[in-house]
C-alpha cells in the first residue's frame, strides 16, 4: 500500500472511530493560519481558573494540577485563542511526539466491564526509550486511571496537556460527537484540570486540545479567558484502530519534518499497536538525527 493511500486509510479510520478516540486532520473550516498569534515563550500562563483552584496561585506554593509557566502564543487577532501546529524553525531536528489519552465522560461502564482505554506499556517505553513526550489527557481518563494520570504527572519526561473533560465536540459536526456550547466548553476545560489536580498531577501545562481536532473561531473565542494556546499537529499516524505497527510507523516516518507535531494516542482498547510502533519509530528518527522534545520547547522556539 502507497503512503497516501495508507494516510487515506489512516484518517478514514480516525473519522470513523472519533465518539471514543479524538484526532482528525488537523484542520478546521475557518482555517489556523490567520489566527495562529505570535509566540510568547517567556509570558507565562495563567493557570485555568475552576472553584477548586485560585486562577492565579502563588508562585512560591504551586497547586498539584495547576498550568505550570510553560511558554504559550499571543492571543490572535480580536483576543481569539491562539493555534499552533509545527515549529516554524527549520534548522533545528526536533520533533514532538503527543499521546491523546482519550475517554468520553460516558465510557464508564465501559471501563467497568473491562475495556482498558490506558496503556501503561505505552508509558514504560517511553521512558526506558528516554522520549519526552506531552500527553493530551482527558479529564475522564484522569479520573479513571488517577494512579496513573499522577505516575505521569510528576515524571519530568512528560507534560500533561488539556483534551478536555468530557471528549465532546467544541464545534458541531465533529465526527458525531455531542457538542459543547460557549460557556459548557469553557467550564469542561477547567474541570479536566481539576481533575488532574485532584489526581496529583503537577506536571501540567496550558496546551488544549480539541476533541477530533475540530474548531472554529467561535470555539477560539470560548476558551479566549482560559488563556490556553490550542495544540494541533501536522503528522497523522494512523494509529487509531490500526493492526499494522510497521504501517504506523512508516506513516510517521514518511511525515515528520523539524518541528513537527505527531498525533498519537494513548488508548489500548483504540489504538492497541501504538507502543510497538513507537520502537519502531525512535530509534529510525534518531538515526536521521533527530531529537524529541516536549511541546513546550516546540512553542518556546
Amino acid at each position: 500500500m502507497t503512503i497516501s493511500v495508507r494516510k487515506a486509510a489512516a484518517v478514514a479510520a480516525l473519522s470513523a472511530a472519533l465518539a471514543g478516540c479524538g484526532g482528525g486532520t488537523g484542520t478546521s473550516d475557518a482555517g489556523g493560519e490567520a489566527r495562529m498569534g505570535t509566540h510568547a515563550a517567556t509570558a507565562p500562563a495563567p493557570a485555568a481558573p475552576s472553584a477548586a483552584a485560585p486562577a492565579s496561585p502563588s508562585a512560591s506554593a504551586p497547586q498539584a494540577g495547576a498550568p505550570h509557566k510553560a511558554p504559550t502564543m499571543a492571543p490572535g487577532p480580536n483576543g481569539l485563542t491562539p493555534v499552533f501546529e509545527r515549529a516554524k524553525q527549520q534548522s533545528d531536528k526536533a520533533v514532538a511526539l503527543t499521546f491523546d489519552a482519550d475517554m468520553t465522560s460516558d465510557q464508564g461502564p465501559r471501563a467497568a466491564d473491562g475495556e482498558r482505554f490506558d496503556n501503561p506499556q505505552l508509558i514504560s517505553t517511553l521512558r526506558t526509550l528516554k522520549v519526552p513526550s506531552t500527553i493530551f489527557m482527558t479529564g475522564r481518563w484522569a479520573e479513571e486511571y488517577p494512579d496513573q494520570a499522577k505516575s505521569i504527572g510528576t515524571d519530568a519526561n512528560f507534560e500533561i496537556a488539556n483534551h478536555s473533560y468530557s471528549h465532546h465536540a467544541f464545534k458541531s459536526p465533529c465526527y458525531g460527537l455531542p457538542s459543547l456550547d460557549g460557556a459548557a466548553a469553557r467550564a469542561d476545560v477547567d474541570r479536566a484540570f481539576d481533575a488532574f489536580r485532584k489526581a496529583g498531577a503537577v506536571n501540567t501545562v496550558p496546551y488544549f486540545r480539541f476533541p477530533g481536532g475540530c474548531y472554529d473561531d467561535q470555539a477560539l473565542r470560548a476558551l479566549s479567558t482560559a488563556k490556553v494556546t490550542a495544540v494541533q499537529w501536522d503528522v497523522v499516524s494512523g494509529d487509531a484502530f490500526a493492526k499494522d505497527p510497521d504501517a504506523v510507523a512508516e506513516q510517521v516516518l514518511a511525515g515528520v519534518k523539524p518541528g513537527s507535531v505527531v498525533v498519537m494516542h494513548c488508548t489500548r482498547s483504540a489504538a492497541p499497536v501504538t507502543e510497538e510502533a513507537v520502537r519502531k519509530i525512535v530509534p529510525e528518527l534518531r538515526k536521521r538525527g533527530y531529537r524529541f522534545v516536549k511541546v513546550s520547547e516546540l512553542i518556546g522556539k
